[in-house]
């Protein structure tokens, strides 16, 4: 058997843990610069907020009805997210972190009465060591393991917030209620091709022939259905290190200045630097990126990136700092006004496992100052230590002006207790 754990409303709920007050109220959380809704309360769903609802748009309704407006904190999502995984490590030996707010566990070995006392046991667990309400959905496939944590949250008090699908008819029943695009793997265009022929839920995707639907949908699709009809096919993938890595931003405004670009640059150099080094890995290739705002007719539009093989293998934030700025000038054209950049370094390889070249390669003494300049930032807050270039008075900072504390990342934030 499998179980999909789902943290519900997971920003929402890592906004509530510390503000218990706003239990009951309606609560948006908005995305990079403030932009568009990526997190809504059950209370703002009812209000009908939907998801990426521009948060300029939803002004005066937020306002109308008092809703509760966050930017996205994503360190202490980032955070939570960890404690609530490590809990859950604890109750099997074979675990798959889907997301930030899912998991998939083998529960291979438990009875009926056991998964049931399980689910009680994880919600409690969680609830109290986190403060995070979950959603289980138990089942003998991840897909349909799928369905039953929807049908979970969909019916939190009949299912008590954790359903097992351990019968046929359950099974059958859970499948007739799904909607084919609702379906883990079923995309918009494969559900609109599978309603032109008829099928409107789970139950009838399942009835299709295995050729019908490795034609239209590959293997992949094939692997689904069998894993809906209860055939075990999809198994738990241990978490694996990216193979990519991305920092990309669109601005507040248009930059129309090399030195503006510079420093967004640099940063995001810094930044794909730090996520290298926390996986142990060092990139050969990078690709820098910057385009025009696509939306703005009446400027001139330009887009442009370019593909850098790199000399060695590193990490040093310094060393892709270079590289990236060399790139940016490479592609930078005056006369444009800028809205969005990106730096995305690629082709991994293992920081353990450098092959030394002959004439060039990185510089060793960069090791034990990236190292002693992740410990500083972890312990004194992000970018405390950073590269000249990327500017000690920001040119530009992601706008966050509804930014919760860093309330068990920022020692600065703890919260006080008063008795």
């Amino acid at each position: 058997m499998f179980a999909l754990v789902d943290c519900n409303n997971f920003y929402v709920s890592c906004e509530r843990v510390f503000r218990p007050d706003l239990n009951g109220q309606p609560v948006v959380v908005l995305s990079n610069n403030d932009g568009c809704a990526i997190a809504r309360s059950n209370e703002a769903k009812a209000l009908g907020i939907p998801m990426g609802a521009p948060a300029f748009e939803y002004e005066e309704l937020f306002k109308k009805h008092q809703v509760k407006v966050f930017s996205a904190n994503f360190a202490l999502y980032g955070d939570m997210s960890q404690r609530v995984m490590q809990l859950l490590s604890e109750y099997c030996d074979e675990m798959e972190i889907y997301s930030i707010d899912e998991a998939f566990l083998n529960l291979q070995g438990f009875n009926d009465a056991q998964l049931a006392d399980l689910g009680k046991i994880l919600r409690r667990r969680i609830l109290k060591c986190t403060g995070i309400p979950i959603s289980i959905g138990i089942a003998p496939t991840k897909a349909l393991a799928k369905i039953a944590n929807r049908i979970a949250k969909k019916f939190p008090i009949e299912t008590g917030s954790t359903h097992i699908i351990n019968s046929e008819e359950k099974r059958i029943k859970a499948l007739k209620w799904t909607k084919a695009e609702d379906v883990w793997g079923i995309g918009g265009a494969h559900a609109q091709r599978l309603k032109k022929i008829g099928v409107s839920n789970a139950l009838q995707f399942t009835q299709l022939s295995d050729e019908y639907v490795r034609k239209q949908m590959s293997i992949v699709g094939l692997r689904l259905k069998h894993d809906l009809q209860g055939i075990p096919t999809l198994k738990i993938d241990e978490v694996k290190d990216k193979k990519n890595i991305a920092t990309t931003r669109s601005f507040d405004g248009n930059f129309t200045e090399l030195h503006q670009l510079e420093e967004r640059v640099s940063n995001f150099a810094v930044s794909c630097a730090e996520k290298l080094r926390r996986q142990n890995d060092c990139c050969n290739t990078m690709m820098v990126f910057l385009h025009t705002n696509g939306h703005r007719d009446d400027l001139p539009q330009y887009s442009k990136n370019i593909l850098i093989k790199l000399p060695f293998p590193t990490n040093s934030a310094i060393e892709l700092s270079r590289f990236a700025l060399d790139a940016l000038g490479k592609i930078f054209k005056p006369g444009y006004h800028y809205k969005k950049a990106g730096v995305i370094v690629m082709d991994l390889s293992p920081d353990k496992h450098e092959q030394i070249k002959l004439f060039e390669n990185r510089n060793p003494k960069h090791i034990p100052l990236m190292a002693a300049m992740d410990k500083m930032n972890a312990r004194f807050g992000q970018q405390k230590l950073r590269l000249a270039k990327q500017a000690s008075g920001r040119i530009w900072r992601m706008k966050q002006e509804q930014l919760s504390p860093g309330y068990t990342t920022r020692l600065s934030d703890i919260i006080t207790v008063k008795s």
